[in-house]
């Protein structure tokens, strides 16, 4: 289709379609797109724009020039906005006969959201994978295009998805079109989809346009002025051009102070309203109560009020609205100003016999719009239907929806108990719904002194997770104690509460570690401890291992915190999202590096599975500072790709994922990794100030700036906190002795050894052995080495082994043992560059040639000329997983899987996936 054939289908110049005029541009990007869909280009766009300037007469000439492809249309309406998923479902309606052809959790996420079937609320992401995976099978029969105009009336969850979706077209038959105007909602939810910004029309198509639709020629220097003074605005032009006079529009134009065009077109609007017989005008108030178009309810109520079937004659004639089908106003600012316009008295009368038609039809979620619409003042009996709708919404994994539905129903609640809970439901909805500045807002409209004590510790609870969210710096703080303070509350009335609350401070303490405020670490320890016997159950159990590893010795600690992580390890997939930060801290304490994997793993797959992305982001998260305290960048970094891509795909900044750890490993300059550590400690985040500073201390051991490193780790362990220090102490000894300073280093050498006869895994094992083998005499040194490599070798932290065979290599080096030497240090070399570890790559080389062997310039790192996700998606196809559970993965459709696992198999060389299993061996 070409911008000629699109104008074509377009009839004489009019309102409907004056946007067209001046557009062919945009129509031949609409048309581009429209063709590289056809071709399995999956495309999105945002189309965006001022009321009048031409958005919906352009989606009309493309929808009617769409050749080829199968259109699917679903326009947002206000009565429908706080409806879950209303849009999506009526673009999904025409594709039911392919859900079946969908994943199991997909279909079934979908089929919930539409309350056609009952289960757990889906999370509105897996919504989005079913919603992608449903048009690209439909794509697979015929190339889809997706039309949906005013955007910003759709309901936030069916937004939400369908903007996901638009992110992560790529290889499919499908074309999705969002047009709406400038609103911020959208805006948010819309993230990341290319936009088209329409404008105004330049002067001259301006001044063209408003001569053709003037009755008279109209003086160029004034169309120049009226151009000017409207913004290009076709519907504007067309409007002033039909409805002044020439004498009228010279007169108005010439004044120092024109009114503006929004008010010139409002009145203009409600004098032609005005005109109207009184039932017609009283016809078209009716109408614009009921956003929908909805012509049966129009009629129905209609004729409660005594209105003559033939109304909306003169309506039509006078240009305002159509009645087909549906009731279409002519322009959104025509219902506006009657809506406006109407007397509020009128105007809850008209909504409360639209409830009753709503209702008498079984549209009881358009009905309860009505009722509070038609409502002022308190009504409890309508707050609870609104209750009621805001739980149907929930159980459809509409928080967004809920939240709106309680916020109106504890509007219409009188002041009391009742009022606040209403109030903090719809906050904690609204939180889960990510709308966190929302539900700050609403607890701040809370009077807590009406609350019970349960209650309250929510809003406390609420509080400082909404404080983490947002990274307010008082929250971070004081969140610990702010848990605690939520855990009294809970205490002798909700035991579970109180035991979660309890250990929410722990993972809030280790966010803020040694900043936290207002209470100290035995303090929240001994509180834990209080917490085990409040009630059975495995939160006792992680309590009990949690408050072991504060307050304990180290060889009393281990059963429990053992007995912790099996407790950890057998529950149920709705807990373990909720385990991560414990499960890390624990496996970490015990040196457990395996578990911890296995844990953070099986929660990003749970999470993955029910679409539950901000869980996977974590999850992420902490597998990439995982990767690094095992000493692998290049595994740290593919996890952090992945946290980029998901974030693309639900709308955040991707390119503002930063590990500064990481960049100290990639070899970026201190005062460029200080800069983002002190960024993070800045807004609370000491935990991470933490890891980067290890991780730049690690960097100067590499580069064998030993002083520097144990200045900088120095004060860290002079303040350990919990397994944090821990690690730390392995480098600490070997800046300890490089440096000159053994013997203050050899309590930490001590320290470590307790570790390794009570831990007892090859990682803590090895760790030891190497950090004795520094501080021995050369005859037990040896020993010690070969020890630690073998227990290294033995755990999956690759790079602590390489620093072993290093650390040896360069012993052997000394002791004139050259050959020996090179053997080691070629070992570590490799690991070196596996690991994507420049800075110890370079001082294996520099060790390597000392002996007498030239290494050439450095090797390269990457192993294979892939794209991030095209390494995703060929490692996933490497360990058996299907294109669809690769496409749940990693957040795209099946077909897209299909088109990066191509040209893998072409960059490559490979013709089958066992082949690509062999260029991919599991680390």
């Amino acid at each position: 289709m070409t911008a000629r054939e699109a104008l074509d289908y377009t009839p004489a110049i009019d309102t409907a379609n004056s946007g067209l005029i001046g557009r062919s541009s945009e129509l031949e990007r609409l048309s581009a797109l429209a063709v590289g869909a056809r071709n399995g280009h999956g495309a999105s766009l945002l189309i965006r724009g001022e009321p009048g300037i031409g958005k919906t007469a352009l989606l009309s000439a493309f929808s009617r020039a769409a050749h080829g492809a199968r259109l699917l249309r679903a326009d947002g309406y206000e009565a429908e906005s706080e409806m879950p998923y209303a849009t999506l479902q009526r673009i999904g309606r025409p594709l039911v006969a392919h859900l079946d052809s969908l994943l199991p959790t997909h279909s079934a996420a979908l089929r919930i959201a539409a309350g056609v079937a009952e289960g757990a609320p889906p999370d509105r992401y897996l919504v989005g994978l079913g919603m992608l995976s449903l048009l690209a099978a439909a794509g697979e029969e015929e190339p889809i295009t997706c039309l949906v105009d005013d955007a910003h009336l759709v309901d936030t969850e069916s937004l939400e998805v369908l903007a996901f979706v638009a992110r992560r077209l790529q290889a499919e038959r499908v074309l999705l079109i969002l047009s709406g105007r400038p609103d911020e909602r959208m805006d948010v939810a819309a993230a990341g989809v290319p936009v088209l910004e329409l404008g105004g029309l330049d002067t001259l198509m301006s001044a063209r346009l408003l001569n053709r639709s003037a009755p008279a020629l109209i003086d160029p220097l004034l169309a120049t002025r009226i151009a000017e003074e409207v913004g290009g605005n076709p519907l504007a032009l067309v409007e002033l051009a039909h409805e002044f006079t020439l004498p009228q529009l010279t007169s108005s134009w010439v004044t120092p102070e024109p009114v503006p065009v929004g008010s010139r077109l409002e009145s203009h609007y409600l004098q032609r309203i005005t005109d109207l017989p009184p039932d017609s005008r009283l016809w078209l108030l009716v109408a614009a109560a009921e956003s929908t178009g909805d012509i049966a309810l129009i009629s129905g109520a209609a004729a409660q009020l005594g209105i003559p079937s033939n109304a909306s004659v003169a309506v039509e004639q006078a240009g305002l609205a159509s009645v087909r089908d549906q009731v279409a106003f002519r322009h959104p600012l025509v219902r506006s100003v009657v809506y406006n316009a109407m007397p509020a008295d009128d105007r809850q009368r008209v909504h409360d016999l639209l409830r009753v038609e709503a209702d008498a039809v079984g549209r009881g979620d358009l009905a309860v719009w009505h009722a509070a619409a038609a409502t002022t003042g308190s009504d409890e009996a309508v707050a609870t239907r609104l209750e009621r709708a805001a739980d149907v919404a929930g159980e459809r994994g509409g928080s967004a929806s809920r939240a709106r539905l309680l916020t109106r129903a504890a509007e219409l609640t009188p002041e009391g108990p009742l009022r606040g809970a209403r109030l903090l439901a719809a906050a904690e909805s609204a939180a889960q719904a990510g709308a966190a500045r929302l539900a700050l807002t609403l607890i701040g409209r809370i009077d807590t002194r009406t609350l019970d004590p349960v209650s309250a510790g929510r809003v406390v609870q609420l509080e400082t997770l909404v404080g983490l969210f947002i990274a307010d710096r008082e929250r971070i703080l004081s969140g610990a104690a702010d848990m605690l303070r939520a855990a009294e509350l809970f205490s002798g009335a909700a035991p579970q509460l109180e035991q979660r609350a309890l250990i929410r401070a722990f993972e809030v303490m280790l966010t803020a570690e040694w900043a936290t405020q207002d209470v100290t670490l035995p303090q929240l320890g001994e509180r834990l401890a209080a917490g085990v016997d409040v009630a059975d159950g495995p939160m006792s159990i992680i309590l009990r291992g949690l408050s072991a590893h504060i307050l304990l010795p180290y060889q009393d600690a281990v059963p429990h915190m053992r007995e912790a992580l099996v407790t950890l390890a057998e529950m149920d997939d709705a807990d373990v999202l909720e385990s991560g930060s414990v499960a890390v801290a624990l496996t970490m304490a015990l040196w457990d590096e395996r578990a911890s994997v296995t844990l953070l793993e099986r929660s990003l797959g749970v999470s993955r599975a029910r679409g539950r992305l901000r869980d996977a982001d974590t999850s992420l998260w902490l597998l990439g500072l995982i990767e690094l305290v095992r000493g692998d960048p290049a595994a740290s970094a593919r996890y952090i790709e992945q946290i980029r891509e998901l974030r693309r795909a639900i709308g955040y900044d991707a390119e503002q994922v930063v590990n500064a750890a990481s960049l100290a490993w990639a070899g970026a300059a201190n005062a460029h990794v200080e800069l983002v550590a002190d960024a993070a400690r800045a807004v609370g985040f000491a935990g991470a100030w933490t890891i980067a500073m290890t991780g730049l201390s690690i960097r100067e051991l590499a580069d064998g700036h030993y002083r520097d490193a144990f200045e900088r780790l120095r004060p860290m362990i002079e303040r350990p906190f919990l397994q944090v220090t821990y690690q730390q102490l392995p480098e600490f000894v070997e800046a300890g002795v490089r440096s000159g300073n053994a013997d203050r280093v050899r309590g930490s050498a001590d320290t470590l050894a307790g570790f390794a006869a009570h831990a007892g895994t090859p990682w803590i094992r090895g760790l030891s052995a190497r950090c004795a083998a520094l501080l021995a005499d050369d005859g037990h040194a040896e020993d010690l080495y070969v020890e630690a490599i073998a227990h290294l070798t033995e755990s999956t932290v690759v790079a602590d082994a390489g620093r072993a065979h290093l650390l040896y290599g360069e012993w052997l080096r000394r002791a004139k043992r050259r050959h020996d030497a090179r053997e080691h240090l070629q070992r570590a070399l490799l690991i070196f560059e596996r690991c994507e570890a420049p800075a110890f790559a370079a001082r294996a080389r520099r060790e390597l040639e000392a002996t007498g062997l030239k290494t050439g310039a450095d090797a390269p790192t990457s192993l294979h000329d892939l794209t991030p996700q095209e390494s995703a998606v060929a490692r996933l196809a490497s360990t058996g997983h299907t294109n669809p559970e690769i496409g749940a993965a990693l957040f795209i459709s099946a077909n897209t899987v299909d088109y990066h696992l191509r040209k893998v198999f072409r960059k490559l060389g490979v013709a089958s996936r066992r082949q690509l299993s062999e260029r991919f061996p599991r680390d």
